[in-house]
């Protein structure tokens, strides 16, 4: 019986990412990607990575842990943090966020 190696991933494989919409670019040419690992229940888990640029978004309901980069994440409230490995942050769905990335930054999330 051959079976499909399910439950080990290599995050630290290439992620395929394209240029984010111009309309959320605030400076540079970031581009963006992401790849699933696992959904269950409604729960998604998986790999995103940004190059470095700064762009805005608008979150969903996610923890993540930072795997490798450094970024400085701001709310819309003004609250900034900044982000490198081992950094652990909670979004909520409808936070606007603008992510300012200095070194290509890659995370594990659960959405």
């Amino acid at each position: 019986m051959n079976r499909v190696p399910t439950r080990v991933l290599d995050v630290a494989a290439t992620v395929p990412t394209a240029p984010l919409d111009a309309a959320t670019v605030v400076t540079g040419a970031p581009e963006a990607g992401s790849r699933a690992l696992a959904a269950v229940a409604g729960v998604e888990v998986g790999v995103w990575e940004m190059t470095p640029g700064t762009a805005t978004d608008v979150e969903v309901d996610e923890v993540f842990v930072v795997l490798s980069g450094s970024a400085t994440l701001t709310f819309g409230d003004g609250e900034q943090v900044v982000l490198g490995p081992g950094s652990v942050v909670r979004l909520r769905a409808g936070e606007h966020t603008t992510w300012a990335v200095r070194e290509t930054i890659r995370k594990i999330y659960v959405a």
